[in-house]
């Protein structure tokens, strides 16, 4: 007996798909795969979800097909695809996230990303639902903040799309790049390969439904910045800064892209880190070591709320070391700092939210 292409899909219009009735032929289930080698046939079925509930009943009607219309000699194989929904178009990549705040800074080592882990796990502990994302691609500093240094963030498949899970800690999702290169080496990357990755774990991770996706940007401005303007419409940015005026120098660049004709991301406000030094045996003494009130100075002077002002406190590096947050230290100097911080940060959002028209990406026009 030859077999020919015609005579399997004449067996395979006798299926039908349970759930619209149609045969599989017509309902175009049936890939354009098939392949011949004597009596042994091949080819593959084609599911719109990898979890279809009739998938392995149509498969074993299928080969049943081939059997009782062309010869129950034939040596049948069914391979399996679903179709894979297309990756989100930039603009669209956080359909569940109610608002994105980046929190920025001008210059490295005024410590952002210990604002942003505080902010984010205050957040949590007010009642919200926080992901978090360590976009600083070249200095990730998150697994180490939330003790998950050890933690492989795994794959699964949602809606035919293979997904990065987020690293679950104190109430927040949590991805970093720091989870996927070896945390003794340099990233060494160029900003285009940097871009994509960054891109990934935005874009192609399962977050959920957010109230507040809180990006911990990379000091400065940079093509880091561009990627996150380019596919996510960020509702508000954070800027931390010293009191010391190089800080606050670098601090109004950092207010300047934001506020950019190109970009116009509102300023939700400043956060004044290291505003003073109180010795954990002195809690009423204040010292200004830093400079005073710099942020608040420059906060007045933009126009833009001064959203809180954490002091330098040894137990803030020692919480960031061990991998607790200090926010989870409720009665604390710093602990009341940072959840008073994130109450100011929900206030601003919600009045952003109901003075201003949404954010929409940075679209760049190519020549």
């Amino acid at each position: 007996m030859t077999l020919y292409p015609k005579l399997i899909t004449d067996a395979l219009a006798t299926v039908r798909y349970p759930g619209t009735g149609k045969d599989i032929v017509s309902a175009e289930m049936v890939a354009d795969n098939i392949r011949i080698d004597g009596m042994h046939v091949s080819f593959s079925l084609i599911f719109e979800k990898p979890t279809d509930p009739f998938m392995k009943s149509v498969v074993k009607a299928a080969e049943a097909a081939i059997h009782a219309y062309v010869s129950p000699e034939v040596e049948v194989e069914i391979a399996v695809e679903t179709i894979k929904e297309p990756a989100p178009e930039p603009g669209e990549m956080l359909p569940g996230v109610k608002n994105v705040i980046a929190v920025s800074s001008g210059k490295g080592g005024v410590g952002k990303s210990t604002i942003a882990a505080n902010l984010a796990v205050a957040l949590a502990q007010l009642g919200y639902k926080v992901g978090l994302l360590d976009a600083d691609i070249f200095g990730p500093s998150m697994p180490k903040m939330f003790q998950v240094e050890d933690a492989r963030p795994y794959l699964e498949t949602v809606n035919g799309r293979d997904l990065i899970v987020p690293v679950e800690k104190y109430g927040v999702k949590l991805l970093s790049i720091g989870f996927f290169v070896n945390p003794d080496q340099a990233t060494l990357w160029r900003g285009g390969m940097a871009s994509n990755a960054l891109k990934q774990l935005v874009g192609d991770s399962n977050w959920g439904d957010l109230d507040y996706f809180i990006l911990d940007t990379p000091p400065g401005t940079s093509d880091i910045h561009l990627t996150l303007l380019q596919n996510v419409a960020i509702t508000g940015a954070v800027i931390v800064s010293t009191p010391q005026q190089v800080a606050l120098a670098d601090a109004r660049k950092g207010i300047n892209m934001y506020l950019n004709d190109k970009v116009n991301v509102p300023i939700l406000g400043l956060v004044e880190n290291m505003a003073w030094f109180t010795p954990a045996e002195l809690p009423q003494n204040k010292y200004y070591i830093f400079g005073k009130e710099g942020c608040k100075q420059l906060s007045q002077e933009l126009n833009v709320p001064l959203l809180g002002q954490i002091p330098v406190v040894q137990s803030i590096c020692e919480s960031g070391d061990n991998g607790m947050p200090s926010v989870l230290d409720k009665d604390s100097i710093t602990g009341q700092a940072f959840l008073d911080l994130a109450k100011r940060v929900v206030e601003e959002t919600d009045r952003r939210n109901r003075e201003k028209d949404p954010t929409h990406i940075v679209e760049m026009n190519k020549k």
